[in-house]
């Protein structure tokens, strides 16, 4: 607690004042939390001290408070670029990043509890830089970062502006930050280090090294490639909701479940159902074989049934199984952007919507994935590929977009789909009966396949990798795609 406070004092965080008669005063309070390392061990007792910041009131505390962080995408491209250009990719912690932003809103803060100034009790602290728990610190530290790193020669990126690259001559130097964690790379190791005396000449720095557990993700670069997965994550899990002594399971879902509302069903715990779902949503970071699964169960939060909870808890009885299993980024891979497309027609048996599925690769390396319920029923196949190789589309052009920023150009992108009749209508303009009614917004992958930004090719249906994000698959086959989207287990 006393080395929080002193780092107020390094940073020159606030100043103590006479308590103010016309403006409120936030109260602080001392958070307390046991640091883990990858492996499960406590490695420090960090001791926080934070505003309540609950108490501001917009337009008079605070004003604008939006800050951006990374997408879990960009993660893994940065992840999949280092891997192809075999960089090494380093990490930072900044120490106590928010207090180095400045604020320009006039706030006060109470004295920290048991650290009270005895000769003037009734004072108060006048903030001159952010306090964690105040609405703006995030956008405060952002803007703090932001601005330094543009000052000291880095671009932003146009599309993700977490992203800063610098270009020296022939060599480029890559930074990925998320909050006050950052990684970065470079095609010269010189210019790593040369970023981490900048870095720690104006912050204070408490972790850097190479790249190993980020945000959740254990992270193992190896000379032929890089692992991703959430092992520690998984084994806490299964010991939070008492699963680590049950029936293992080949596959997160049965093939033939038909999951509905099930009026008649048993109630079981809300709280524990969405607690379940929540730690599965965070697992797909780096398991897209139980997405379908997790999304699926997910439609049931309001009101979850006994059969509900039931299939969530096979899922984790599947995780048991399989609990370091992930992606693996070969480094002879090729670098080409292409996607997958697939839906299953009228999939959902309560209201007959169909599950779009898509994912999208770098070579052989996985970068993004998802599983959705689309908004409106369609009344053919044709519609249901066609609005799920629209938003397929979307994706691979945020991607694009990326990948532009790091300086490579993807040209024409393949989207993989197995239904002729969808292709057909991204070609030509048809509007028969079929087809009049789709709406417009979903007609905007015709306009990038007229621009020549996509091409939508036809797959066969085993080839199909999408089709394990759309329904539940028997074992063998669920075992074939598992494999084919590049997930393996290296212990």
């Amino acid at each position: 607690m006393q080395e929080e406070l002193n780092q107020f004092d390094r940073s020159n965080v606030w100043t103590l004042v006479d308590r103010p008669h016309d403006k409120s005063t936030i109260g602080t309070k001392w958070v307390f939390r046991n640091k883990l390392d990858e492996s499960g061990n406590i490695v420090r007792n960090k001791a926080r001290l934070v505003a309540q910041g609950y108490t501001q009131e917009e337009g008079i505390d605070f004003d604008e408070t939006y800050a951006p962080v990374a997408r879990m995408e960009a993660i893994r491209m940065l992840l999949a670029f280092a891997c192809h250009h075999e960089f090494k990719l380093f990490q930072m912690d900044v120490k106590s990043a928010f207090l180095n932003g400045f604020i320009n809103e006039e706030v006060y803060v109470e004295q920290p509890p048991g650290f009270e100034d005895p000769k003037f009790p009734n004072h108060v602290f006048k903030l001159s830089k952010a306090l964690y728990g105040l609405k703006q610190a995030p956008r405060a530290w952002y803007e703090r970062l932001s601005n330094f790193l543009v000052e000291k020669g880095f671009n932003k990126g146009n599309v993700d502006t977490t992203l800063f690259i610098k270009n020296d001559g022939k060599d480029i130097l890559v930074v990925q930050i998320y909050v006050d964690d950052i990684i970065f790379d470079s095609t010269n190791e010189l210019l790593c280090q040369d970023f981490a005396k900048l870095m720690q000449g104006e912050f204070e720095m408490s972790m850097m090294g190479e790249l190993s557990f980020f945000l959740g993700l254990q992270i193992k670069q190896r000379k032929d490639g890089i692992f991703i997965n959430q092992a520690k994550y998984i084994k806490e899990k299964l010991k939070k909701f008492g699963m680590e002594n049950v029936k293992p399971q080949a596959t997160p879902m049965s093939s033939s479940i038909k999951l509905d509302k099930d009026e008649e069903g048993k109630c079981v715990d809300s709280k524990l159902y969405r607690s379940m779902i929540g730690s599965l949503l965070y697992l797909t970071a780096s398991r897209p074989d139980i997405m379908f699964s997790v999304c699926l169960c997910a439609r049931f939060q309001a009101n979850p049934k006994e059969s509900h909870l039931k299939a969530v808890k096979r899922i984790f009885r599947y995780l048991l199984d399989t609990p370091s299993l992930g992606l693996w980024y070969p480094r002879d891979s090729t670098f080409d952007l292409h996607a997958y497309s697939d839906v299953d027609y009228g999939g959902c048996k309560i209201d007959r919507k169909s599950t779009s599925g898509t994912c999208q690769f770098l070579g052989n390396m996985l970068i993004s994935w998802f599983s959705k319920k689309q908004n409106s029923v369609a009344l053919s196949t044709t519609e249901a590929e066609y609005i799920s190789a629209g938003s397929c589309c979307a994706q691979v052009l945020w991607m694009k977009q990326q990948l532009f920023d790091y300086g490579i150009d993807v040209g024409t992108i393949p989207i993989k789909c197995d239904n002729t009749s969808a292709i057909c209508l991204t070609k030509n303009p048809i509007h028969h009966s079929r087809t009049k009614h789709i709406e417009i917004r979903h007609h905007f992958i015709r306009d990038h396949v007229s621009k020549d930004d996509i091409v939508l090719e036809y797959v066969d249906t085993l080839h199909q990798l999408a089709d394990i994000f759309t329904k539940p698959l028997d074992k063998e086959r669920f075992w074939t795609l598992r494999r084919d989207l590049g997930l393996m287990d290296l212990s």
